[in-house]
């Protein structure tokens, strides 16, 4: 087989694998999604990849066969800043603030479109899971300033605090995964990451985690939002040459996301597989602002990186 291809069945049974054996204790024990057990196993899954990234690197060293060393390696799989560093710094930054106002714009298109019942006056559902985690007990302050102190938090701070676990999974996605199978081109390569991207996650999805209300079926599901969400983190990883803008594009989209049940209706919950940035709403959006971008900035070439 040839070593390339080596490369990439290792990469890719590392992800899976550990992802498999770190998730089977939920699987063996039935935890609830929102458990400590389960967001604990979440977090650690998601360093996987990069886990699978340092397996082909360290293969690759006992075989002799490393043809660069650790710098250029580096720079290839992205963890440089590029060849034109204020455009990476520019796409961080448009990652960190452009995310949590994607996400504002899937809630307000689902509100509009009659398929998101919001409440943000009252902010019914919030007050619920404020009430359901601390059962019993009078709250500190008002809910609608922890609202806003929260959409705060999302915007100015939780970026950075998600983008460390954030890492984990764009090194290995993004950073190493995409330019290997750029000799695809650049549309199947953006493809097949995201289907695969959007597979690992499976030992959660398959338990409903993103879309309870759809049972096993979230895990294919959440594959067309990885689809469409991965384009988009790709086309900062081609176009900056350097994965940080991925990073922290996912990082804000994991510190926002749950912006949907902040302003969310108690009497009438979201159907989270419709509305909000991880539903068909969300995916469409993100859909279409990706065919804007990549139109009106191509991807340039990149060099293929090195196991």
């Amino acid at each position: 087989m040839p070593r390339r291809s080596t490369d990439l069945w290792l990469f890719l049974l590392v992800a899976f694998g550990l992802s498999w054996l770190f998730a089977l204790p939920l699987w063996l024990t039935g935890a609830r999604i929102g458990a400590p057990a389960f967001i604990a196993v979440g977090v650690a899954m998601m360093f996987t990849p990069t886990l699978g990234v340092l397996a082909v690197r360290l293969w690759g060293r006992r075989l002799g066969e490393l043809a660069t060393g650790w710098r250029e390696w580096a720079g290839r799989t992205g963890l440089w800043m590029g060849e034109r560093r204020g455009r990476t710094l520019a796409l961080v930054a448009l990652a960190w603030f452009g995310t949590p106002l994607l996400v504002i714009v899937a809630i307000a298109l689902s509100a509009a479109l009659g398929l998101l019942s919001v409440d943000l006056w009252g902010l019914s559902l919030f007050r619920e899971s404020l009430a359901a985690a601390s059962p019993g007990r009078s709250l500190p302050v008002e809910p609608g300033v922890l609202a806003v102190v929260q959409i705060a938090v999302v915007f100015l701070i939780a970026p950075l605090i998600n983008s460390i676990a954030a890492f984990g999974e764009e090194w290995g996605w993004r950073g190493w995964l995409l330019p290997r199978l750029m000799t695809l081109g650049t549309w199947r390569a953006l493809l097949v990451s995201g289907v695969i991207w959007g597979v690992w996650h499976f030992p959660l999805t398959l338990r409903g985690y993103n879309y309870p209300e759809l049972g096993a079926w979230a895990a294919p599901m959440f594959i067309v939002f990885c689809v469409v969400f991965g384009a988009l983190l790709g086309w900062f990883r081609l176009y900056s040459g350097s994965v940080w803008p991925a990073v922290v594009g996912h990082g804000s989209l994991n510190a926002s996301a749950g912006l949907t049940l902040l302003v969310g209706n108690a009497a009438d919950p979201p159907n989270l597989a419709i509305a909000g940035i991880t539903g068909l709403v969300g995916s469409a959006l993100l859909a279409a602002v990706f065919a804007l971008v990549i139109k009106r900035w191509p991807i340039e070439p990149q060099p293929q990186a090195i196991g």
